[in-house]
């Protein structure tokens, strides 16, 4: 999250985040990380940036609702949308005529943001609330007065929510043709060094074999392929399940090679590399 003096019309210094970034960008990252999927379905490093370029109001909910489409233009699988905005209160006060009745205001610009006694952000789904960020100026607020302002943020959330289904060309539904297909599968930890091989001379045949860009595995039998292309994931894949197959017995293999007759039996190569 960054936020440039252009955007409020001044000149700066332009150097490492300020507090107030490192803030920002912490609530809009808290507020979309529960939708994100899991590293098992979606193995990818995500990376979101958000420069903001003119501010007149909750830049870190704009942050949020960019963030989510951007996320999902780029073909994560999120499970639902999320929207944020920020909220207003101003106490219309006895020294003004009023009877201190709470003014709860949606969607604030900067100076209701700098003149008002409380706001707010709040960002989240239809279901529920992701995030939520508040800043008071008087000396407390009521419950009802919290109630009724938290169910007219989930009004805004809604109709900002309904305004971000209308953007076109509508969500991707998958991965951009420059992202490398990643595909993660499990084998059992012992057979992690038969991947391996030694001194890493049997991954790296298999790399060179089919064309992969790179094989990772975990001592927890977890391996990651990474590819350009399906076919060479496919067969790398295929090389794997081979080398790290246990055999079952009662297990039926047809058209085995026979690779050697000995005293005591026979060797067959029941799959490639497996005898």
């Amino acid at each position: 999250y960054s936020f440039p003096s252009s955007c409020v019309g001044e000149v700066g210094r332009i150097g490492a985040p300020s507090r107030r970034e490192i803030g920002h960008g912490t609530l809009a990252e808290r507020a979309l990380e529960p939708i994100l999927p899991s590293e098992d379905e979606f193995p990818y490093t995500i990376r979101v940036e958000s420069t903001i370029t003119e501010s007149n109001g909750s830049s870190s909910m704009a942050s949020v609702c960019g963030g989510c489409l951007a996320l999902q233009d780029a073909g994560v699988p999120l499970k639902s949308s999320i929207a944020g905005i920020a909220m207003g209160m101003v106490l219309d006060t006895k020294e003004f005529g009023g009877d201190g009745t709470p003014l709860i205001l949606s969607d604030i610009t900067g100076s209701e943001d700098a003149s008002g006694d409380m706001d707010f952000k709040v960002a989240g789904s239809d279901d529920g609330v992701t995030a939520f960020q508040m800043d008071i100026k008087v000396a407390g607020i009521t419950l009802s007065t919290m109630k009724h302002a938290l169910l007219q943020a989930k009004e805004g959330r809604k109709r900002i929510l309904a305004e971000m289904l209308k953007c076109s060309p509508p969500p991707s539904k998958q991965l951009s043709k420059y992202a490398p297909f990643i595909l993660v599968m499990k084998v059992k930890p012992e057979k992690v060094n038969k991947i391996i091989g030694s001194g890493g001379k049997k991954v790296k045949s298999i790399i060179e074999e089919t064309g992969v860009e790179s094989i990772e595995t975990q001592d927890n039998g977890t391996v990651k392929i990474m590819s350009r292309d399906l076919a060479s994931l496919e067969k790398t894949k295929a090389i794997i399940s081979n080398l790290t197959m246990v055999p079952i017995v009662g297990d039926v293999y047809r058209n085995c090679k026979i690779t050697s007759i000995v005293p005591y039996g026979v060797f067959v190569e029941i799959v490639p590399g497996r005898e």
